[in-house]
């Protein structure tokens, strides 16, 4: 190798060459290098063709050639299956009933062609192409590498309380396999004298005070609320959700602990369950009396609502969070792809089954709604809601009414299991894969890394599994991922954009697939996008209002603590600018004593 260096020094492509030399050795100082050029021909004139781009970043050292997804539909069905997570069912039917019905499609498709697809088919070619996680692939930009630590952290506070939805979805398919549902009636243990087997809401005092058995099996049978005062009483955590959460845990764990070879073969199943369930529900609810009321009044147009800022916001914070952009889940998938494969058509596809998923669970939803108002003869907004709310009270006692009941409960929250699972995959995978490749040793330890991230993240989420641990949980919830999803957005799509080049990241595609993005991507990459992620940076701290949960205001201390978990990812941008501009040196390097380190190195 050394006498093969030399050789190429004579030749008359020899300044070229030591241009790549000086790049590698720039890795002592700090600055990420890419390994092919160590040891392939890649970097010299019958390479890519440019020595001073990343195009070196996918040929491996041989020894650390990168895992590859066994088969394409494993990566497809990986991608689907965490964009597509408990959002999708309980989120975007409620904002579309809310914001005008079929009218708030306008917003959410603009939205979604303008900022959403640009930015989901950046990160699959942004982790494609340089074949690392979060972290790893801004060796493009080294100053912008917080934004990959900024992206990991708030996966892993993600998945402190995410994980702890998928437990209590499996306490309640525990508790359906039951001659009677427990949430039926109010003879229960854990019922209050307020509790009501009848909905009656009128205008009288005593009635606003009632609560449905649903609704206090959750609350009281399964969170144990009422033994706790506030989030500065959280007491010991419980048992039963404690074992439902380890069962988690211990799926994610198998699900992981190898890699993409066996989470791309876990999806097959958790992916794909989700639209037989669906579909499943969806030809039971439009049987019901009352469903076609609650599917029109999903669809009813009222445009008129498009004058309302609001709407507009809503349709642009549910493409944000709807794809799953900014977490580099996307990012860290993409890295295992085959460099050539075709990541443009990819994202296409993705991210359209992601809306269209939305979009038809509503018709799942509402056609139990509108049974429901059906029903107890009471107007559908009295029922219609969104968040937990709405899969663990409001949908559990619409099933609780048909005939089978059990059975229905069942496939229901199966259903909720495995959209949760592929999701909490995702971002396990996120901070597995953009650790492991920022460090390097732990490529060899992959198990055991693995084995300390999911404990690691069972001991915080206990926590939310407390008799106070829905307060924990809501503040995680408003915080971990709010703002700070949308600032690390803006930063990476800042530094692609702007610092690293659209030129140079269109070179890079038009590399892997053999054809250059068209001017309308380039555009939004340049221009669209970063403006409106920097308009919903500016909307979302204009906006902002204190969590709250039901009628309890949370401490300004515990605020504090929130803002403190949101702030400190955020910070992982300017802090590590500061130490990339700190420790790289300013004077001009020797080149002989370079190109000497280097050859020993060698």
């Amino acid at each position: 190798v050394y006498s093969g260096h030399r050789r190429f020094h004579m030749e008359p492509y020899s300044l070229q060459y030591i241009v790549v030399e000086l790049i590698l050795v720039k890795e002592h100082n700090g600055v990420q290098f890419t390994t092919s050029t160590l040891v392939s021909p890649a970097g010299h004139p019958h390479g890519h063709g440019h020595a001073l781009g990343p195009s070196h970043g996918h040929t491996p050292v041989p020894g650390e050639e990168r895992e590859t997804w066994g088969k394409k539909i494993d990566f497809l069905l990986s991608v689907i299956g965490f964009a597509v997570d408990l959002a999708n069912v309980w989120r975007f039917p409620y904002l579309c009933y809310k914001n005008g019905g079929g009218a708030f499609l306008v917003p959410y498709l603009f939205f979604m062609v303008i900022a959403g697809m640009p930015l989901f088919y950046m990160e699959l070619a942004l982790g494609q192409y340089n074949r690392e996680g979060a972290a790893g692939v801004w060796k493009i930009c080294p100053i912008f590498k917080g934004v990959g630590f900024t992206v990991i952290l708030i996966s892993l506070y993600v998945g402190f309380y995410y994980n702890v939805i998928i437990a209590w979805a499996l306490f309640y398919l525990f508790s359906s396999f039951t001659g009677e549902l427990p949430w039926v009636h109010c003879n229960n243990t854990w019922n209050s004298p307020n509790c009501s087997d009848l909905w009656a809401f009128n205008n009288s005092l005593n009635d606003t005070h009632k609560s449905t058995p649903a609704a206090e099996y959750f609350e009281r049978g399964v969170l144990h609320l009422q033994d706790s005062e506030g989030i500065a009483d959280l007491g010991l955590p419980r048992w039963q959700l404690t074992s439902c959460l380890a069962v988690v845990i211990v799926v994610l764990y198998f699900s992981l602990w190898k890699g993409v070879k066996t989470s791309g073969k876990v999806v097959w199943i958790t992916a794909t369950m989700p639209y037989v369930v669906l579909t499943v529900l969806l030809l039971r609810g439009v049987t019901l009396p009352g469903a076609m009321d609650g599917i029109k009044a999903y669809l009813s147009v009222d445009f008129l609502r498009l004058c309302e800022p609001q709407v507009w916001i809503d349709a642009a914070t549910q493409i944000c969070f709807s794809l799953g952009v900014g977490f580099g889940v996307l990012i860290a998938f993409s890295s295992y792809n085959k460099f050539s494969n075709n990541c443009y058509r990819d994202a296409i596809i993705t991210s359209s089954i992601n809306s269209l998923t939305s979009f038809f669970s509503g018709f799942v939803i509402f056609s139990f709604l509108g049974y429901m108002s059906h029903k107890h003869s009471v107007p559908l907004d009295k029922v219609a809601t969104d968040g937990p709310g709405l899969v663990f009270i409001i949908y559990p006692e619409a099933i609780a009414t048909l005939p089978g009941s059990s059975v229905w409960a069942v496939i229901f929250f199966i259903m909720l299991l495995t959209l949760g699972i592929d999701s909490a995959m995702g971002g396990m995978e996120s901070v597995i894969t953009g650790l492991m490749d920022e460090f390097k040793f732990l490529h060899k330890h992959r198990e055991l890394f693995t084995l300390f991230i999911v404990v690691s993240t069972f001991l915080i989420s206990l926590f939310c599994v407390t008799n106070g641990g829905i307060y924990v949980f809501t503040l995680l919830d408003h915080f971990a991922a709010g703002t700070s999803i949308l600032f690390g957005v803006l930063i990476e799509a800042i530094g692609i954009a702007w610092f690293y080049g659209v030129d140079r990241f269109s070179d890079d595609i038009e590399e892997m697939i053999g054809q250059r993005p068209g001017l309308y991507w380039r555009l939004c990459w340049k221009f669209v996008s970063p403006c409106f992620l920097l308009f919903m940076v500016v909307v979302s701290f204009a906006t902002f209002n204190p969590p709250n949960y039901g009628t309890y205001t949370f401490p300004i201390w515990a605020n504090m603590i929130g803002w403190c978990l949101a702030i400190s990812s955020m910070t992982m941008v300017p802090l590590y600018a500061i130490y990339k501009m700190c420790t790289l040196p300013g004077k001009k390097p020797n080149t002989h004593k370079l190109v000497k380190e280097w050859d020993e190195n060698i």
